[in-house]
């Protein structure tokens, strides 16, 4: 499996584990080969509806500078199979 193949696989595996929770922007942050484990650690991003926020001392209601912030996901796949071997959250700091 090369890198895009890997990508478009962990894509699709986010909006779709996720399809219920109306995630918005979903995109690439980061891709890392494991060479150890044979699998790619592939971390993609979203937003959600509630990840929503006002700046301090507005209301998120009222707003009109709304900011979202980003979850991120860690999905990691075999290499030989393509198999999504894990979901998990990553923090960027």
């Amino acid at each position: 499996m090369d890198v895009k193949q890997a990508v478009a696989v962990a894509k699709s595996h986010v909006a779709d584990l996720f399809s219920d929770e109306g995630i918005t922007a979903l995109g690439l942050e980061a891709v890392e080969f494991d060479d150890t484990n044979n699998a790619w650690k592939i971390t993609i991003g979203f937003s959600r509806e509630w990840d929503t926020y006002a700046p301090i001392g507005t209301s998120a209601l009222s707003s009109p500078g709304l900011r979202r912030t980003r979850s991120y996901k860690i999905v990691r796949i075999a290499d030989n199979n393509g198999k999504i071997l894990s979901v998990d959250h990553r923090i960027f700091v």
